[in-house]
């Protein structure tokens, strides 16, 4: 076992034997208590089944189990999952035209579509329109949002609602073009 002092104590005790501090005999005394602990050397690995005993009984900071859904955190995840699942779709379709570009060439697209029953053609649609037309009028929300505008909790949900309708029509406009 070995004993260190810990916290600013050093430092205030230098800060309180300057001649301009020291002069009074009571912050001499306050400045000069020193606090000890005892340490003991464990381990590497008792520290870290130490460690990890610890983070088990750390409290969780809440989570969504406790929150009630609210529009406004719900339409920032719906933009995020639906911005990856765009860009997954761009990406995965160009690294496939570049890996088969003989495959999935414009022609063979319309060929491989124009085949299909109109049920999953509209169905296809939907799919792709709904993701399309939330991320651009939310995008455009966000970008309101840059500029300062649109920043109270009602106008906030308005806009919400907006996006949501927007959203609606335009997938039902995109659908059936």
């Amino acid at each position: 076992m070995s004993t260190r002092a810990v916290g600013l104590g050093p430092a205030l005790r230098k800060a309180a034997l300057s001649p301009r501090i020291a002069r009074t005999p009571a912050n001499v005394r306050s400045l000069l208590l020193k606090r000890s602990i005892q340490t003991e050397s464990i381990q590497a690995a008792d520290s870290a089944g130490i460690l990890n005993k610890q983070r088990l009984a750390r409290p969780s900071s809440p989570h969504f189990t406790i929150y009630q859904p609210q529009l406004t955190w719900i339409g920032s995840i719906a933009n995020r999952v639906t911005g990856s699942a765009l860009s997954v779709l761009l990406y995965g379709f160009s690294l496939a035209y570049l890996v088969a570009p003989g495959t999935f060439d414009s022609t063979h697209v319309i060929e491989f579509v124009g085949s299909m029953p109109d049920a999953v053609k509209y169905a296809g649609k939907a799919i792709l329109a709904a993701p399309f037309a939330f991320h651009s009028w939310n995008g455009l929300r966000h970008l309101s949002w840059d500029m300062g505008k649109l920043l109270t909790v009602k106008a906030a949900y308005s806009s919400g609602y907006a996006v949501l309708g927007a959203t609606a029509i335009s997938t039902v406009a995109l659908v059936f073009m």
